[in-house]
């Protein structure tokens, strides 16, 4: 792909280009379909799984009360960090984004594309997941629930996530960034409030996890889910992330 141009030929504005290249990632994101089935199945699965058996140290009245937000963290996670940032690094190994590269696409434009179609993407999953819950494990919304809340942490979490895995992925080697991406798909269902809450963790862990944005997000979405609380701290600590991963992002992103 070549960045847009105008009827002049010149360079067309930076929203077309955006727009442009986060329908190019849409279409290439569908051709990698067991890559979908994978980051949408797998938060079902542990929603249901651990919505259905009776180990959470957790005292709430249902499981998939707690369960919920934290499949939909672990969707978010699994989404913008993983399986972006492996597909962008072997976007790289490949020479995809190389040609990008020599566009007058600029480094900014491609990682706002890369979080917009990543958006996208995870619009479909959460809705996946509570329709997953509403239908199978009988999920409503409580009265506290505040969609405003919902979509200010999904947005907030996915530039956070998304620019970290833009980080990683533009400094490591596809094959190192495979690795480390599975192995902090595995650490988030630990560290960030997935299945067990954050309190239950040894407090050396716990002061880990409750620093990082995935821990962070899956305690915004709790609230705006209806636990009480005040997300304005984890909040905070995602738009943190936000700033620095996708300003680190933007200033070291290697196209090849």
């Amino acid at each position: 792909m070549t960045s847009p141009t105008t009827a002049d030929g010149g360079a067309a504005p930076a929203w077309q280009a955006i727009l442009a290249l986060t329908a190019m990632e849409l279409r290439l994101a569908l051709r990698r379909g067991e890559t979908l089935v994978a980051t949408a199945v797998l938060p079902v699965v542990v929603l249901v799984f651990f919505s259905s058996v009776s180990i959470l140290p957790v005292d709430v009245a249902r499981p998939v009360d707690f369960l919920l937000p934290g499949s939909i963290s672990f969707a978010i996670v699994a989404t913008s960090l993983v399986s972006h940032g492996i597909t962008t690094a072997y976007d790289r190994f490949y020479g995809v984004l190389k040609r990008l590269g020599g566009s007058p696409l600029s480094r900014a434009e491609l990682i706002a594309a890369k979080i917009l179609a990543v958006l996208v993407v995870e619009a479909v999953q959460v809705s996946v997941l509570v329709g997953a819950a509403s239908v199978l494990l009988g999920w409503s919304a409580p009265a506290g629930a505040s969609v405003g809340l919902l979509v200010v942490a999904v947005l907030l979490g996915t530039v956070a996530l998304a620019g970290a895995g833009l980080v990683l992925a533009g400094t490591l080697r596809a094959e190192t960034m495979l690795a480390v991406a599975n192995i902090l798909l595995v650490a988030s269902l630990i560290l960030g409030g997935v299945v067990l809450p954050i309190s239950e963790l040894p407090a050396p862990l716990a002061a880990i996890a409750e620093a990082l944005p995935a821990a962070a997000l899956s305690d915004a979405l709790q609230i705006a889910l209806g636990a009480t609380g005040d997300a304005a701290g984890s909040l905070t600590l995602l738009a943190g992330w936000g700033v620095a991963s996708v300003g680190l992002a933007v200033a070291t992103f290697r196209w090849e």
